[in-house]
C-alpha cells in the first residue's frame, strides 16, 4: 500500500489523499476484484474489452450472479469485437439474477471497416459500491492460455481508494447512458457515497482518452512527464508504436542524460505489429535508449516509472489504436512508494525474463531482416492512412 503526504497538483489534476494497491498478472488482480464483487452490498459496475468463456470468466461470472442475487446493482459493458465470443446464453445467468449487460459497438465486419468500428471499449475499469475502484490492463481471461508460455501473461492493475473513485465511476456512468438512447440524455448520477477521509495518501489522477474532447490526454501526460525526467525514464509496453513526437521525445532524454529503458513485447503475438514496432529500433538505440524483450510469455503491460515518482497504470498501449482510436483509461500516480515498487518489478522481469537488444548486433542483422520491420512499418502507416490519421505519425 501507499501513503504518501501531498496536494492537488493543479496543472495535471493529481489530488492527494488515496490508498493505492498494486496488482501484478491475473493471479493477484482476479483475487482482490474476486473479493471486492463478494463483499459488494450496493453495486458493482465492470467494463473490458475481453471478457472470456474461460475458467477466469466463469469465476468472474459466477462472483457477478452471486452479487446480483443479493440485491447488488450489478452492470457490465464489454467490447463488441473484443469480447465477440460470447452469445446471450452466457449472460443469460447475470440477465436472469437482475444483472444487466450491454455491449459496445458491433463487431465490425471485414467487408464494410469504418473508422468507426476501429473506436472500441478498449479501457478496464471496475468500481464497487463506490468505494474501491480497480485500473487496469487485464483483460477477463485466462493468463495461461498462450501456447508455448513459460510464465503468466505479464500485466498489472491497481486497486485505488480515494477521490479518484468518483471520477472512474462518473466516466462509467456516462458511458454506460450513451449505450441506449433512452438514457443519452439522462445526466449521470453520483452514487452518493462517501469517499474515506484520508489526510493524506498518494496523488492520483484519471486519464481518458476517447474522440472528443480527451483525444490526445494520455499521450500529453507521457510526453509532459518524458520532458520533465531528469534521471530515469522505465516503460513496459506491449504494443509500441510511438508516432513522432513521442519518440524525439524518448531520444532527447536519453541525449540529455536520463536513462530511458523500454520493456517490450519478445514473445510475438501479432507478426505485423511486432515487425512494425522492431523498425523503430535502430534510431531509438542510436540516441542511447534501452530496449529489452520480454521472453516468458505475452508482455501485455501498459506502465510506466519516471524519476521514481511520477507512475501510470492502465490500459492505454503507445500506439494508434491506443491514442487514436480506443477508448483506454489510465491513472498517473505520484508516490515514491508505489514507483518503487513497480520500478522493482519491472527491474526484475528485465533481469531475468527478458533479452536485452544490443545496437551493434541490431545493426548487424541481415538487410533482409531489417527491409522486412520497415515494410510491416510502411503497411501499418498506410493503414493508419486509409482511416484518416496518418498526418500525425
Amino acid at each position: 500500500m501507499s501513503r504518501h503526504p501531498g496536494h492537488t497538483h493543479r496543472k495535471t489534476g493529481l489530488r492527494t489523499g488515496h490508498v493505492i494497491e498494486l496488482l501484478q498478472n491475473g493471479e493477484a488482480y482476479f483475487a482482490a476484484l474476486e473479493a471486492a464483487i463478494h463483499a459488494a452490498t450496493q453495486s458493482v459496475w465492470l467494463e473490458t474489452y475481453i471478457f472470456r468463456a474461460d475458467r477466469i470468466g466463469s469465476a468472474i461470472l459466477d462472483a457477478l450472479v452471486k452479487a446480483a442475487q443479493r440485491g447488488v446493482e450489478v452492470r457490465v459493458l464489454v467490447d463488441g469485437f473484443g469480447s465477440a465470443e460470447l452469445d446471450e446464453n452466457w449472460w443469460q445467468p447475470l440477465i436472469n439474477a437482475g444483472g444487466t449487460v450491454r455491449v459496445f459497438g458491433p463487431h465490425p465486419s471485414v467487408w464494410r471497416l469504418k473508422r468507426v468500428h476501429l473506436r472500441r471499449l478498449h479501457r478496464k475499469l471496475t468500481v464497487v459500491d463506490g468505494q474501491i475502484a480497480f485500473v487496469s490492463g487485464i483483460n477477463i481471461q485466462d493468463d495461461w492460455d498462450i501456447p508455448g508460455q513459460r510464465a503468466p501473461r505479464f500485466d498489472f492493475a491497481v486497486r485505488v481508494q480515494g477521490e479518484v473513485v468518483v471520477k472512474v465511476a462518473a466516466a462509467m456512468e456516462k458511458l454506460w447512458l450513451r449505450q441506449n438512447w433512452r438514457t443519452a440524455m439522462v445526466s449521470p448520477r453520483t452514487l452518493g457515497l462517501q469517499q474515506p477521509d484520508l489526510q493524506d495518501g498518494a496523488k492520483a489522477a484519471l486519464l481518458l482518452r476517447d474522440n472528443l474532447r480527451r483525444r490526445r490526454d494520455i499521450e500529453r501526460a507521457y510526453l509532459y512527464a518524458i520532458g520533465r525526467a531528469r534521471s530515469e525514464i522505465l516503460i513496459a509496453n506491449a504494443y509500441f508504436l510511438p508516432g513522432r513526437r513521442f519518440r524525439r521525445a524518448l531520444q532527447a532524454a536519453a541525449k540529455r542524460g536520463v536513462r530511458v529503458t523500454l520493456l517490450l513485447q519478445g514473445m510475438v503475438e501479432y507478426r505485423l505489429q511486432h515487425a512494425a514496432s522492431r523498425a523503430l529500433y535502430g534510431p531509438l538505440l542510436d540516441a542511447g535508449v534501452n530496449i529489452h524483450e520480454y521472453q516468458p510469455s505475452h508482455l501485455h503491460a501498459k506502465v510506466a516509472v519516471i524519476d521514481g515518482l511520477w507512475s501510470t497504470v492502465g490500459s492505454s498501449n503507445i500506439d494508434p489504436f491506443s491514442l487514436l482510436l480506443a477508448r483506454e483509461a489510465n491513472l498517473i500516480i505520484e508516490d515514491p512508494h508505489f514507483a518503487r515498487t513497480l520500478q522493482q518489478r519491472l527491474q526484475q522481469a528485465i533481469t531475468q525474463d527478458a533479452q536485452p537488444i544490443e545496437s551493434m548486433a541490431w545493426r548487424s542483422q541481415p538487410w533482409h531482416v531489417r527491409l522486412r520491420c520497415w515494410l510491416a512499418y510502411g503497411v501499418v502507416r498506410w493503414g493508419l492512412g486509409l482511416i484518416g490519421q496518418a498526418r500525425k505519425w
